[in-house]
């Protein structure tokens, strides 16, 4: 208990999330309103977002949805100003939007890694640059970036190394941060994803052939289900985790325990 109030109130705080049209964006928009957060989402797709702030609406608090390409800076440095002119602050930025061209490294052409670092890595930079400014402004901030288990380690079951570095980037990115802002009171931390089904990952996980590596290599031996990257993200969005920063938050079943 902090205050006297319920754990983790995010009630009076605003947060943003990008990639938020779909799959783990639009859960865990729906987990930080759940606990009160007013919502600012961002995607490239308005029909999916609009729907999607009408559910989130419903549930007793605002959204507002934007119109943004991530690796767009024009587009992101307005969205910042449009949050800030509706909400008059920004609390909690969770960088989630991303995307790849999986291929090897014998294999992997210039367009698909450097498609794959703009929207992975670079993207996760120019938003936090764009709205950190204004958490420095008031000496408070909470920075989420998903990253990905990925990130911390390799793989045998896809050649996907661009998105690999990517997320191995946006590990590190997080401890630079971290280390950078925190004299303005603002943490940034990091979850990294394991095996969830989503639109982008959906195909390839209901295979028999990578259930089967899924079930040899994660020791709780399932994908992650809907909602269950939520706790980590409100916690981490929470007062009670201001002395956590920098962290790095496996959510993968055990997949890199072992």
């Amino acid at each position: 208990m902090i205050g006297g109030n319920k754990m983790f109130d995010l009630r009076g705080r605003v947060a943003v999330i990008t990639g938020a049209s779909s799959g783990l964006g639009v859960q865990m928009a729906k987990g930080l309103a759940g606990q009160g957060a007013d919502l600012a989402i961002l995607a490239r797709r308005k029909e999916k977002l609009e729907k999607v702030a009408e559910e989130i609406r419903a549930m007793g608090v605002r959204c507002l949805p934007i119109v943004c390409d991530v690796t767009n800076t024009e587009q992101i440095n307005a969205a910042a100003e449009q949050v800030i002119k509706e909400f008059n602050k920004v609390d909690i930025l969770i960088n989630n939007a991303g995307s790849s061209a999986n291929a090897g490294v014998i294999n992997m052409t210039d367009e698909e890694w450097d498609f794959t670092i703009e929207t992975d890595l670079t993207s996760v930079f120019k938003v936090t640059r764009a709205f950190a400014k204004y958490m420095v402004e008031r000496k408070y901030g909470r920075i989420i970036n998903i990253a990905s288990m990925y990130g911390l380690v390799g793989n045998t079951a896809i050649d996907t190394v661009a998105y690999h570095s990517s997320k191995g980037g946006v590990v590190n990115f997080t401890r630079a941060v971290a280390a950078e802002l925190a004299k303005y009171n603002i943490t940034c931390n990091a979850i990294c994803p394991g095996y969830f089904e989503t639109e982008l990952t959906r195909d390839v996980l209901r295979t028999e052939e990578f259930t089967n590596y899924m079930k040899a290599t994660v020791p709780l031996g399932r994908y992650g289900r809907e909602g269950e990257l939520n706790a980590a993200a409100i916690f981490l969005a929470s007062d009670e985790a201001s002395y956590v920063t920098g962290a790095i938050i496996p959510v993968d079943g055990g997949y890199t325990a072992v």
